[in-house]
Protein backbone atom coordinates (compact mmCIF):
# COMPACT_ATOMS: atom_id res chain seq x y z
CA UNK A 1 0.00 0.00 0.00
CA UNK A 2 1.73 3.45 -1.25
CA UNK A 3 2.14 5.74 1.82
CA UNK A 4 0.66 8.71 0.02
CA UNK A 5 -2.95 6.07 0.07
CA UNK A 6 -2.54 5.51 3.91
CA UNK A 7 -1.89 9.55 5.06
CA UNK A 8 -4.94 10.29 2.56
CA UNK A 9 -7.28 7.75 3.88
CA UNK A 10 -6.18 9.08 7.14
CA UNK A 11 -7.31 12.71 6.49
CA UNK A 12 -10.52 11.08 4.98
CA UNK A 13 -11.18 9.33 8.49
CA UNK A 14 -10.42 13.28 10.47
CA UNK A 15 -13.05 14.79 7.96
CA UNK A 16 -15.27 12.26 8.64
CA UNK A 17 -15.35 13.45 12.23
CA UNK A 18 -13.68 17.10 12.13
CA UNK A 19 -15.02 17.29 16.10
CA UNK A 20 -13.33 13.98 17.39
CA UNK A 21 -10.50 14.14 15.14
CA UNK A 22 -9.42 17.59 16.09
CA UNK A 23 -9.72 17.25 19.80
CA UNK A 24 -7.89 14.27 19.62
CA UNK A 25 -4.79 15.79 17.15
CA UNK A 26 -5.25 18.61 20.10
CA UNK A 27 -4.14 16.40 22.80
CA UNK A 28 -1.79 14.67 20.60
CA UNK A 29 0.01 17.90 20.07
CA UNK A 30 -0.54 19.26 23.17
CA UNK A 31 1.22 16.13 24.96
CA UNK A 32 4.27 15.99 22.40
CA UNK A 33 4.32 19.90 23.05
CA UNK A 34 4.76 19.71 26.80
CA UNK A 35 7.83 17.20 26.19
CA UNK A 36 9.45 19.18 23.34
CA UNK A 37 8.91 22.25 24.78
CA UNK A 38 10.53 21.27 28.06
CA UNK A 39 13.36 19.60 26.25
CA UNK A 40 13.97 22.46 23.89
CA UNK A 41 14.29 24.94 27.04
CA UNK A 42 16.69 22.89 28.93
CA UNK A 43 18.73 22.99 26.07
CA UNK A 44 18.34 26.16 25.31
CA UNK A 45 19.02 26.62 29.42
CA UNK A 46 22.24 24.27 29.61
CA UNK A 47 23.77 26.45 26.31
CA UNK A 48 23.38 29.74 27.53
CA UNK A 49 24.76 29.11 31.57
CA UNK A 50 27.74 26.26 30.21
CA UNK A 51 28.44 29.59 27.55
CA UNK A 52 28.40 32.07 30.26
CA UNK A 53 30.54 29.55 32.81
CA UNK A 54 32.80 28.69 30.02
CA UNK A 55 33.49 33.05 29.37
CA UNK A 56 34.26 33.16 33.30
CA UNK A 57 36.66 30.50 32.75
CA UNK A 58 36.58 27.00 34.48
CA UNK A 59 39.49 27.55 36.99
CA UNK A 60 37.21 30.34 39.21
CA UNK A 61 36.62 29.36 42.52
CA UNK A 62 33.95 30.99 44.42
CA UNK A 63 34.03 30.84 48.90
CA UNK A 64 30.73 32.06 50.61
CA UNK A 65 28.95 31.55 53.38
CA UNK A 66 26.09 30.29 52.53
CA UNK A 67 25.54 28.35 48.66
CA UNK A 68 26.05 29.99 45.61
CA UNK A 69 23.57 28.07 44.44
CA UNK A 70 20.49 26.13 45.96
CA UNK A 71 18.37 23.55 44.38
CA UNK A 72 15.36 22.09 46.35
CA UNK A 73 14.55 22.49 50.01
CA UNK A 74 17.50 23.61 52.11
CA UNK A 75 17.16 23.82 56.15
CA UNK A 76 19.02 27.28 56.10
CA UNK A 77 19.35 27.03 60.28
CA UNK A 78 23.08 25.26 59.58
CA UNK A 79 23.76 28.69 57.50
CA UNK A 80 21.84 31.24 59.73
CA UNK A 81 24.89 31.11 63.22
CA UNK A 82 28.07 30.90 60.78
CA UNK A 83 30.37 33.68 60.89
CA UNK A 84 30.51 36.16 58.20
CA UNK A 85 33.46 35.98 55.72
CA UNK A 86 35.19 39.19 56.47
CA UNK A 87 37.78 41.52 54.50
CA UNK A 88 40.54 41.01 56.93
CA UNK A 89 40.02 37.01 56.11
CA UNK A 90 40.32 37.44 52.54
CA UNK A 91 43.35 39.50 52.98
CA UNK A 92 44.89 36.96 55.22
CA UNK A 93 43.47 34.18 52.51
CA UNK A 94 45.59 36.34 50.16
CA UNK A 95 48.91 36.86 51.64
CA UNK A 96 48.52 32.96 52.19
CA UNK A 97 48.05 31.95 48.61
CA UNK A 98 50.43 31.86 45.81
CA UNK A 99 50.04 35.48 43.47
CA UNK A 100 48.67 33.49 40.67
CA UNK A 101 45.58 32.87 42.87
CA UNK A 102 43.88 36.40 42.00
CA UNK A 103 42.09 36.88 45.26
CA UNK A 104 38.99 39.31 45.09
CA UNK A 105 35.95 40.22 47.02
CA UNK A 106 32.60 40.09 45.37
CA UNK A 107 29.79 41.73 47.02
CA UNK A 108 27.13 44.03 46.25
CA UNK A 109 26.75 46.65 49.41
CA UNK A 110 23.97 48.60 48.08
CA UNK A 111 21.04 49.37 45.24
CA UNK A 112 21.39 52.83 44.43
CA UNK A 113 21.31 56.35 41.97
CA UNK A 114 24.40 57.78 40.39
CA UNK A 115 24.73 61.37 39.67
CA UNK A 116 26.64 63.07 37.07
CA UNK A 117 26.00 66.89 36.89
CA UNK A 118 22.17 67.18 36.44
CA UNK A 119 21.86 64.22 35.61
CA UNK A 120 20.66 60.51 37.46
CA UNK A 121 19.77 57.55 36.91
CA UNK A 122 16.94 55.31 38.41
CA UNK A 123 17.85 54.03 42.00
CA UNK A 124 18.61 50.70 40.48
CA UNK A 125 22.74 50.70 40.44
CA UNK A 126 24.42 47.96 42.49
CA UNK A 127 27.70 49.44 44.21
CA UNK A 128 30.11 46.33 44.29
CA UNK A 129 33.58 45.94 46.09
CA UNK A 130 36.10 44.95 43.87
CA UNK A 131 39.98 45.52 43.34
CA UNK A 132 42.02 44.23 40.15
CA UNK A 133 40.92 40.90 39.27
CA UNK A 134 37.04 41.32 39.94
CA UNK A 135 36.74 41.95 36.09
CA UNK A 136 38.77 39.23 34.79
CA UNK A 137 36.31 36.86 37.79
CA UNK A 138 32.96 37.83 36.41
CA UNK A 139 33.84 37.49 32.87
CA UNK A 140 33.54 41.47 32.21
CA UNK A 141 35.40 43.83 29.51
CA UNK A 142 36.61 46.84 29.50
CA UNK A 143 35.32 49.22 26.21
CA UNK A 144 37.24 52.13 27.54
CA UNK A 145 39.39 53.18 30.15
CA UNK A 146 41.53 51.31 32.55
CA UNK A 147 41.52 48.98 34.92
CA UNK A 148 41.93 49.16 38.67
CA UNK A 149 45.41 49.55 40.17
CA UNK A 150 46.79 47.90 42.88
CA UNK A 151 47.86 51.60 44.30
CA UNK A 152 44.01 52.07 44.14
CA UNK A 153 43.18 49.80 46.55
CA UNK A 154 45.80 50.05 48.59
CA UNK A 155 45.57 53.99 49.20
CA UNK A 156 41.85 54.04 48.41
CA UNK A 157 41.38 56.00 45.62
CA UNK A 158 37.95 56.90 44.94
CA UNK A 159 37.77 55.95 41.91
CA UNK A 160 35.13 53.84 39.99
CA UNK A 161 34.31 52.04 36.95
CA UNK A 162 30.79 52.07 35.35
CA UNK A 163 28.98 49.60 33.86
CA UNK A 164 27.48 50.30 30.48
CA UNK A 165 24.21 50.91 31.24
CA UNK A 166 25.44 53.29 33.40
CA UNK A 167 27.42 54.73 30.96
CA UNK A 168 24.75 55.03 28.59
CA UNK A 169 22.33 57.07 31.16
CA UNK A 170 25.15 59.36 32.25
CA UNK A 171 27.18 59.95 29.60
CA UNK A 172 25.22 59.34 26.04
CA UNK A 173 27.65 61.91 24.25
CA UNK A 174 30.46 62.21 26.41
CA UNK A 175 33.13 60.84 27.15
CA UNK A 176 32.79 58.96 30.47
CA UNK A 177 36.74 58.96 31.41
CA UNK A 178 38.27 61.63 34.11
CA UNK A 179 34.46 62.40 34.48
CA UNK A 180 33.28 63.42 38.43
CA UNK A 181 30.27 61.01 39.52
CA UNK A 182 28.26 61.17 42.60
CA UNK A 183 27.27 57.72 44.52
CA UNK A 184 25.72 58.58 47.41
CA UNK A 185 26.90 61.73 47.78
CA UNK A 186 30.12 60.94 47.59
CA UNK A 187 32.88 61.96 44.43
CA UNK A 188 34.56 59.67 42.49
CA UNK A 189 36.68 59.59 38.59
CA UNK A 190 35.40 57.55 36.21
CA UNK A 191 38.23 54.84 34.94
CA UNK A 192 36.88 52.23 33.47
CA UNK A 193 33.55 51.41 31.35
CA UNK A 194 32.69 47.73 30.85
CA UNK A 195 31.28 46.20 27.28
CA UNK A 196 27.65 45.23 27.61
CA UNK A 197 26.39 41.58 28.54
CA UNK A 198 22.99 42.02 28.24
CA UNK A 199 20.65 40.41 30.65
CA UNK A 200 19.78 37.49 32.13
CA UNK A 201 16.07 36.55 33.00
CA UNK A 202 14.73 40.18 32.50
CA UNK A 203 17.76 41.63 34.88
CA UNK A 204 20.66 43.48 33.24
CA UNK A 205 24.25 42.94 33.85
CA UNK A 206 25.30 46.27 33.31
CA UNK A 207 23.70 48.19 35.92
CA UNK A 208 26.11 48.69 38.17
CA UNK A 209 29.42 50.50 38.99
CA UNK A 210 32.73 49.22 41.21
CA UNK A 211 34.48 50.57 43.91
CA UNK A 212 38.02 49.81 45.81
CA UNK A 213 37.01 47.29 48.46
CA UNK A 214 38.92 49.36 50.38
CA UNK A 215 36.80 51.81 50.23
CA UNK A 216 33.74 49.80 50.48
CA UNK A 217 35.05 48.29 53.68
CA UNK A 218 35.42 51.60 54.79
CA UNK A 219 32.17 52.86 54.32
CA UNK A 220 30.29 49.71 54.80
CA UNK A 221 32.44 48.27 57.29
CA UNK A 222 35.16 45.48 57.36
CA UNK A 223 33.09 43.06 59.14
CA UNK A 224 30.41 42.73 56.44
CA UNK A 225 29.96 39.33 54.41
CA UNK A 226 31.09 39.08 51.97
CA UNK A 227 32.30 36.49 49.14
CA UNK A 228 35.58 35.54 48.24
CA UNK A 229 36.77 34.97 44.20
CA UNK A 230 40.49 33.22 43.23
CA UNK A 231 41.93 31.48 40.32
CA UNK A 232 43.25 27.98 39.88
CA UNK A 233 45.71 29.51 37.34
CA UNK A 234 43.89 26.41 35.05
CA UNK A 235 41.88 23.95 34.88
CA UNK A 236 44.12 21.14 35.99
CA UNK A 237 45.10 23.16 39.32
CA UNK A 238 41.35 23.42 40.55
CA UNK A 239 41.38 20.54 42.95
CA UNK A 240 44.85 21.11 44.44
CA UNK A 241 43.97 25.10 44.75
CA UNK A 242 40.39 23.89 45.94
CA UNK A 243 41.95 21.62 49.14
CA UNK A 244 44.28 24.29 49.76
CA UNK A 245 42.22 27.18 49.80
CA UNK A 246 39.74 24.86 52.20
CA UNK A 247 42.49 24.10 54.55
CA UNK A 248 43.56 28.02 55.04
CA UNK A 249 39.92 29.09 55.25
CA UNK A 250 39.29 26.40 58.15
CA UNK A 251 42.94 27.66 60.03
CA UNK A 252 41.40 31.42 59.50
CA UNK A 253 38.34 30.50 61.03
CA UNK A 254 39.35 28.46 63.49
CA UNK A 255 37.33 26.14 62.33
CA UNK A 256 37.52 22.72 65.15
CA UNK A 257 38.89 19.86 63.73
CA UNK A 258 35.81 17.28 64.41
CA UNK A 259 33.55 20.09 62.68
CA UNK A 260 32.53 20.62 58.83
CA UNK A 261 33.22 23.83 57.29
CA UNK A 262 31.26 26.83 58.03
CA UNK A 263 31.55 28.29 54.34
CA UNK A 264 30.85 27.03 50.75
CA UNK A 265 33.47 26.00 48.64
CA UNK A 266 31.98 26.29 44.55
CA UNK A 267 33.54 26.04 41.67
CA UNK A 268 32.09 26.53 37.37
CA UNK A 269 32.07 22.77 37.39
CA UNK A 270 29.93 21.95 40.38
CA UNK A 271 27.55 25.29 39.61
CA UNK A 272 27.16 23.38 36.45
CA UNK A 273 25.97 20.09 38.09
CA UNK A 274 23.75 22.10 40.12
CA UNK A 275 22.34 23.80 37.49
CA UNK A 276 22.00 19.87 35.42
CA UNK A 277 20.11 18.81 38.11
CA UNK A 278 17.20 21.52 37.92
CA UNK A 279 17.34 21.75 33.99
CA UNK A 280 16.80 17.27 34.26
CA UNK A 281 13.98 18.51 36.97
CA UNK A 282 12.32 21.00 34.21
CA UNK A 283 12.73 17.86 31.49
CA UNK A 284 11.00 15.47 34.20
CA UNK A 285 8.19 17.53 34.41
CA UNK A 286 7.23 17.79 30.63
CA UNK A 287 7.99 15.12 30.64
CA UNK A 288 5.19 13.52 32.99
CA UNK A 289 2.48 15.94 31.91
CA UNK A 290 2.90 15.25 28.38
CA UNK A 291 3.05 11.24 28.84
CA UNK A 292 -0.53 11.51 30.48
CA UNK A 293 -1.50 13.71 27.78
CA UNK A 294 -0.24 11.20 24.89
CA UNK A 295 -2.10 8.17 27.33
CA UNK A 296 -5.31 10.61 26.99
CA UNK A 297 -4.90 11.17 23.53
CA UNK A 298 -4.37 7.56 22.76
CA UNK A 299 -7.52 6.52 23.81
CA UNK A 300 -8.65 9.26 21.46
CA UNK A 301 -7.17 7.51 18.22
CA UNK A 302 -8.60 4.59 19.24
CA UNK A 303 -11.78 5.63 19.56
CA UNK A 304 -11.45 7.17 15.94
CA UNK A 305 -10.53 4.25 14.42
CA UNK A 306 -13.46 2.49 15.89
CA UNK A 307 -15.38 4.97 14.45
CA UNK A 308 -13.63 4.12 10.90
CA UNK A 309 -14.34 0.79 11.37
CA UNK A 310 -18.12 1.15 11.57
CA UNK A 311 -18.28 3.51 9.54
CA UNK A 312 -16.33 2.11 6.56
CA UNK A 313 -17.91 -1.57 7.14
CA UNK A 314 -19.06 -2.09 3.45
CA UNK A 315 -15.76 -0.69 2.03
CA UNK A 316 -14.16 -3.19 3.88
CA UNK A 317 -16.54 -6.05 2.87
CA UNK A 318 -15.84 -4.83 -0.85
CA UNK A 319 -11.98 -5.43 -0.16
CA UNK A 320 -12.08 -8.65 0.95
CA UNK A 321 -15.21 -9.69 -1.39
CA UNK A 322 -11.81 -9.16 -4.33
CA UNK A 323 -9.23 -11.05 -2.48
CA UNK A 324 -8.02 -8.80 0.48
CA UNK A 325 -6.57 -10.73 3.16
CA UNK A 326 -6.96 -10.28 6.81
CA UNK A 327 -2.99 -9.02 6.92
CA UNK A 328 -3.85 -6.26 4.62
CA UNK A 329 -6.66 -5.18 6.30
CA UNK A 330 -5.18 -5.06 9.53
CA UNK A 331 -1.93 -2.98 8.16
CA UNK A 332 -4.04 -0.70 6.40
CA UNK A 333 -6.11 0.54 9.69
CA UNK A 334 -2.60 0.38 11.38
CA UNK A 335 -0.83 2.35 9.38
CA UNK A 336 -3.57 5.22 9.46
CA UNK A 337 -3.58 5.17 12.69
CA UNK A 338 0.32 5.92 13.08
CA UNK A 339 -0.46 7.75 10.27
CA UNK A 340 -3.57 9.90 12.51
CA UNK A 341 -0.69 10.36 15.26
CA UNK A 342 2.39 11.28 12.91
CA UNK A 343 0.29 14.37 12.26
CA UNK A 344 -0.60 15.55 16.04
CA UNK A 345 2.99 14.34 16.90
CA UNK A 346 4.67 16.67 14.07
CA UNK A 347 2.38 19.75 15.20
CA UNK A 348 3.33 19.63 18.75
CA UNK A 349 7.15 19.24 17.92
CA UNK A 350 6.87 22.16 15.36
CA UNK A 351 5.29 24.19 18.65
CA UNK A 352 7.33 22.94 20.94
CA UNK A 353 10.58 24.05 19.22
CA UNK A 354 8.88 27.52 17.90
CA UNK A 355 8.09 27.97 22.60
CA UNK A 356 11.34 26.19 23.49
CA UNK A 357 13.61 28.29 21.13
CA UNK A 358 11.57 31.63 23.08
CA UNK A 359 13.58 31.02 25.68
CA UNK A 360 16.58 31.68 23.43
CA UNK A 361 15.66 34.72 21.56
CA UNK A 362 14.73 36.04 25.48
CA UNK A 363 18.26 35.37 26.70
CA UNK A 364 19.94 36.24 23.50
CA UNK A 365 21.58 32.96 23.25
CA UNK A 366 21.44 30.21 20.57
CA UNK A 367 18.66 29.23 19.06
CA UNK A 368 18.65 25.02 19.41
CA UNK A 369 16.62 22.06 17.73
CA UNK A 370 16.78 18.90 20.03
CA UNK A 371 16.93 16.16 17.10
CA UNK A 372 17.19 13.30 20.23
CA UNK A 373 13.59 14.19 21.04
CA UNK A 374 12.38 14.98 17.80
CA UNK A 375 13.37 11.86 16.29
CA UNK A 376 12.05 10.05 19.92
CA UNK A 377 8.66 11.86 19.36
CA UNK A 378 8.32 10.58 15.67
CA UNK A 379 9.50 6.65 17.81
CA UNK A 380 6.80 7.45 20.16
CA UNK A 381 3.77 8.97 18.19
CA UNK A 382 4.37 5.04 15.81
CA UNK A 383 4.14 3.17 18.74
CA UNK A 384 1.30 4.92 20.48
CA UNK A 385 -0.45 4.44 16.84
CA UNK A 386 0.24 0.49 17.02
CA UNK A 387 -0.58 0.31 20.16
CA UNK A 388 -3.94 2.27 20.20
CA UNK A 389 -4.60 1.30 16.76
CA UNK A 390 -4.45 -2.78 16.72
CA UNK A 391 -7.70 -3.45 18.41
CA UNK A 392 -9.76 -1.60 16.21
CA UNK A 393 -6.96 -3.07 13.15
CA UNK A 394 -7.76 -6.63 14.75
CA UNK A 395 -11.40 -5.66 14.39
CA UNK A 396 -11.45 -4.62 10.90
CA UNK A 397 -9.99 -7.59 9.46
CA UNK A 398 -11.77 -9.92 11.13
CA UNK A 399 -15.45 -8.36 9.94
CA UNK A 400 -17.39 -11.07 7.94
CA UNK A 401 -17.22 -9.65 4.01
CA UNK A 402 -20.63 -11.20 3.57
CA UNK A 403 -22.49 -9.14 6.49
CA UNK A 404 -20.19 -6.05 5.89
CA UNK A 405 -21.50 -6.22 2.38
CA UNK A 406 -25.38 -5.94 4.01
CA UNK A 407 -23.96 -3.29 6.11
CA UNK A 408 -25.84 -0.05 5.34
Amino acid sequence: MQLFEVFRQAFDSIKASKLRSGLTLLAISVGVFAIISANTAVLVLDNYFRDTLSIMGGDVITVTKTPAVNMGPTDWSQFRNRQDITVEQMERLQSMMPASAEAGPTRTFRVTKVQYNAVETDPNVQIQAANEYTLGHNAHSLSEGRNFLPEDISYARNVVIIGADVAEILFPVEDPIGKLIRIEGAPYTVIGVTEAKGSIFGNSLDRFVMLPYSITAAKYGRNQNIGIQLRAGSVDRVDAVLDEVIGLLRIIRQVDPAQPNDFEVATNESISGSLSQFTGFLYLIGFVIGGIVLFGAGIGVMNIMLVSVTERTREIGIRKAIGARRREITTQFLLESIALCQIGGVMGILAGVALGNGAALWLGTSVVFPWGSAIGGVIGMTIIGVLFGVYPAMKAARLDPIESLRYE
